[in-house]
């Protein structure tokens, strides 16, 4: 058996054996043609973990006829840099595959930089953080494309599957290893469009079988057992982690009970729970809001809860309190209009607090003019408690409205209150 993983030895060798992607790099594509046509521009992948992104430098390196260095920017240094750019000179244009370059220092960059820009080292830079906020501008510029990488389809790993079971001199073709269509299926369903973990899993799966008459059989109970093992992908502190955030808050917005459950079942396998809480309290607020505001109680009960119990019990009181959410009526009425109040601050519209409504509680006060403000309490006004017209913004704030109700839920009994008051106030101008 070969020393190397089946994933590594599968990495296609051209650009006419990459398995998906051809969005961008298919016969079709200008970037296929631009190499076919010995021209390869610098360029960013950027994508989760397993879905092609050192396979496909791989195969532009193998589809073109410069020389290929790769480096990790985790463990380069300036004189591996170095190397690469004396290379270059000796060449005239080298193939440089940087992985993880969202990781390389500056020293390690000002090497690099000017070679990249004057075309003699053709730069491609891979990335499992998103290059807008993680690479640096300076390199991002130099690159004339970022291409941004889905995972591959369940058809897409049926494919790299059945190639690695076809393939006598890379693959497993050549011990007789037999899988059903079901079995294939179930493989790449598990691998949830990551080739890496297809293949590692199929050749797990080669290792954990028996063989029977000459060939390589795999029961069912093994397939299943590998599969249940599969870890999940989700650095706490990576864009993956914060795109899952964003997708269970916007699964909650949209009412969308599984997908939310879906999104907070991937966040709590991760294992933060810290990360998953705070965003869960700040959604019942900003979400949720005026339109049922016992949901964030709740949601705060639910963390505390969560918080006792740890995981993975922690999942029932946050799962419940995630289907109030999405059942929940909604309105942001609250978040837009601090916001509002705060974007009038930054643009300047500020005035000086009116006299009645400065402290007064010291000896002086009078003298200083901060009197004449009337107590709300001393006239009551039906079963509201108590109102009176008085001016509480700045002179030149006066008839500002940064609240603007949501008619939905609870808000639409309050938002009949601040219309009544608003008339109140009309009324007696």
């Amino acid at each position: 058996m070969h020393n190397e993983p089946l994933a590594f030895r599968m990495r296609p060798l051209t650009l006419d054996e990459i398995v998906g992607h051809q969005d961008f790099i298919g016969p079709n594509t200008a970037l296929y043609k631009m190499i076919q046509n010995e021209h390869v521009p610098s360029m960013l992948l950027y994508g989760e973990p397993g879905i092609g992104k050192t396979s496909i430098a791989n195969a532009i390196a193998g589809s073109s006829q410069l020389p290929f260095f790769a480096l990790n920017a985790t463990r380069a240094g300036k004189k591996d840099v170095e190397d690469i750019v004396q290379e270059a000179r000796v060449s005239g244009k080298v193939l440089l595959f940087l992985d993880e370059i969202h990781r390389f220092n500056k020293l390690q960059q000002d090497t690099l930089l000017p070679h990249v820009e004057n075309g003699s080292i053709v730069l491609i830079g891979a990335t499992t953080e998103n290059p807008y906020h993680d690479v640096n501008p300076a390199i991002r510029s130099r690159c004339g494309e970022i291409y941004q990488l889905k995972r591959l389809t369940k058809e897409n790993l049926i494919e790299l599957i059945e190639k690695a079971l076809a393939d006598e001199k890379r693959g497993l073709a050549k011990y007789h290893f037999a899988l059903t269509d079901s079995q294939i299926e179930l493989i790449a369903e598990a691998a949830n469009g990551d080739a890496r973990k297809a293949l590692t899993l199929l050749e797990s799966i080669y290792y954990a079988s028996d063989e029977v008459d000459g060939q390589t059989i795999a029961a069912d109970h093994i397939i299943e057992h590998l599969i249940s093992r599969i870890g999940v992908y989700g650095d706490k502190k990576g864009s993956h982690f914060y795109n899952l955030l964003s997708a269970l808050q916007k699964s909650v917005r949209g009412s969308d009970t599984n997908a939310a459950l879906y999104y907070l079942a991937h966040l709590l396998e991760t294992g933060d729970l810290v990360a998953v809480s705070r965003r869960l309290l700040v959604m019942a607020y900003e979400d949720i809001g005026l339109a049922n505001p016992e949901v964030g109680p709740h949601m705060l009960a639910a963390i505390q809860a969560a918080e006792r119990l740890g995981l993975p019990e922690a999942r029932i009181p946050l799962a419940s309190v995630v289907i109030e959410m999405c059942l929940a009526s909604k309105s942001n009425s609250a978040i837009a209009a601090i916001d509002e109040a705060i974007k009038a601050i930054h643009a300047g519209k500020t005035g000086d607090i009116p006299h009645h409504l400065r402290d007064a509680h010291y000896a002086g006060a009078k003298d200083l003019g901060h009197v004449g403000y009337q107590y709300p309490h001393n006239t009551p006004i039906g079963t509201f408690g108590g109102w009176i017209d008085q001016q509480y913004l700045p002179d030149e704030l006066v008839g500002t409205e940064f609240y603007k109700p949501v008619i939905a839920g609870e808000e639409k009994r309050m938002a009949s209150i601040y219309e009544k008051l608003k008339s109140f106030h009309q009324h007696k101008k």
